[in-house]
């Protein structure tokens, strides 16, 4: 029987960044609290509650530690969504960008 293939989704070339203009923020997964949300802490010391939308709900699998995009609704409940996920290869051109530091990826994980 032959193997399945993972599913990886096409890289964009260009990997999107934060920005101001959109809101988006960059934040590391601290936990996985079921239902489609995560819990994060982001970049301005915020920890939200963040959702998993459906087109990347089966797809891409988030685990703690995992650096995300993500778009706060602006609401007092501090939830948004989860816009993009990281991988390790961008994550390293993140820190060499100077958008988040390994000091702040060493604070979450532990």
């Amino acid at each position: 029987m032959a193997k399945k293939k993972r599913y990886r989704p096409e890289r964009k070339k260009e990997t999107p960044l934060p920005n101001e203009e959109e809101g988006t923020i960059l934040c590391v997964v601290q936990r996985n609290l079921g239902g489609g949300f995560l819990e994060v802490l982001c970049t301005d010391g915020e920890v939200y509650k963040a959702w998993i939308p459906g087109k990347m709900r089966r797809r891409v699998w988030m685990r703690e530690g995992d650096v995300i995009l993500f778009l706060p609704w602006g609401t007092s409940d501090m939830k948004g969504e989860v816009v993009y996920r990281y991988w390790r290869d961008e994550v390293k051109k993140l820190i060499e960008m100077g958008y988040i530091t390994e000091e702040f990826l060493e604070e979450v994980i532990e």
